[in-house]
């Protein structure tokens, strides 16, 4: 429906079943309305229904979850440094031999950080150096939304690593971890 009468109509009909998840998406998200359409089509109920209920469920393990943040230059920096090492590992020859096999460059696959950079300056869109360039935008972009998204997780427990070393990192963990079992014990003797 959406490549014959376009991503508009498709997204009236997610408004017309489901009005409160509608709003919550932009009509050119795709792939999320028609997730959100086809759960309505094979249970019946609204995705936004779906969404509250999940929201509320309170699981059933005891977990801890971190989030590792770092100062937004520092990552940036990583960032670039870890595309330059994969390039130099070869993500070019890989991307170039999965064309090469066959692989169509429309796949989800081939859509990914990275491959379709590359697959832009294999078509002549662009040079390697943009291409490259394009890859780090688009990654540090990626770790944007990350952030984005852990600040709407609930129970999350936030550790700001700058500077520390691989081994601190696990130290800070595990002590962490340790905490918050001894915290569900204590709750659970009670």
């Amino acid at each position: 429906q959406a490549d014959e009468q376009g991503v508009q109509a498709l997204y009236e009909r997610l408004k017309e079943v489901d009005p409160v998840y509608a709003a919550t998406l932009h009509a050119n998200n795709v792939k999320r309305v028609i997730r959100a359409l086809e759960y309505y089509h094979f249970t019946g109920e609204k995705f936004s229904v779906h969404n509250e209920r999940e929201s509320q469920r309170v699981s059933p393990y005891n977990f801890a979850y971190f989030v590792l943040t770092m100062n937004r230059q520092t990552l940036y920096n990583r960032i670039d440094t870890r595309i330059d090492q994969m390039m130099d590992a070869g993500l070019y020859d890989e991307v170039a031999s999965l064309l090469n096999k066959g692989l169509d460059p429309s796949l989800v696959s081939m859509q990914g950080l990275g491959y379709k950079e590359l697959l832009s300056y294999l078509d002549g869109e662009c040079t390697l150096d943009d291409a490259v360039s394009q890859i780090k935008q688009s990654t540090r972009h990626f770790a944007k939304r990350q952030l984005t998204w852990f600040r709407r997780e609930r129970d999350v427990t936030w550790l700001d690593i700058d500077g520390a070393k691989n081994e601190d990192v696990i130290r800070i963990l595990t002590e962490q971890c340790v905490k918050s079992l001894h915290a569900a014990v204590k709750i659970q003797q009670k």
